[in-house]
């Protein structure tokens, strides 16, 4: 059965813009897996220690893997653009997110979904809005578009190379 996702993808080391572009390329390569639509990028503060800015935004994918695949292989394609986990919330080359899967609710150690902490993330809600206005949380009932309406989004800045 095919299931429509969403990630977030974020980059602030190295040459990001292409660092992100280069990744929806590895995402459409995987068996299973097709990139549906794409946000704008967009540049973002960092959160956590000093750090340079980010370039963040969002996909839909269309997939027939189940949710611990499709996280596995987000995660593979973040080492093939040189991730290396050292500290929380640290500067990275590629971070790919699972935000939701469908509807479907899952919480285990390693995955839970929705996403928890999107909905406080105006740097993922804003790209989400371009391509998932009207996806509406499991849980909580609102959709993308309400929950940013209530969040500040100073900071996220359209990405214009």
């Amino acid at each position: 059965m095919e299931v429509t996702a969403a990630i977030a993808l974020g980059s602030n080391l190295g040459d990001s813009a292409q660092i992100l572009r280069g990744a929806l390329l590895a995402l459409d390569r995987v068996e299973g897996l097709k990139v549906v639509a794409s946000s704008p990028w967009y540049r973002t503060a960092p959160v956590g220690p000093p750090q340079p800015d980010y370039l963040n935004g969002c996909a839909l994918l269309k997939t027939t893997l189940d949710p611990e695949d499709l996280l596995n292989h987000l995660l593979g394609i973040e080492q093939q653009f040189g991730r290396v986990r050292r500290e929380r919330w640290g500067p990275r080359s590629l971070d790919l997110d699972l935000l939701f899967y469908g509807d479907r609710t899952l919480d285990l150690p390693h995955l839970t979904l929705p996403h928890p902490r999107m909905g406080d993330r105006p740097f993922v809600l804003v790209p989400l809005a371009d391509i998932a206005p009207h996806w509406q949380h499991p849980h909580q009932g609102e959709t993308v578009i309400q929950r940013l309406a209530q969040l500040d989004c100073q900071g996220v800045e359209l990405f214009d190379p």
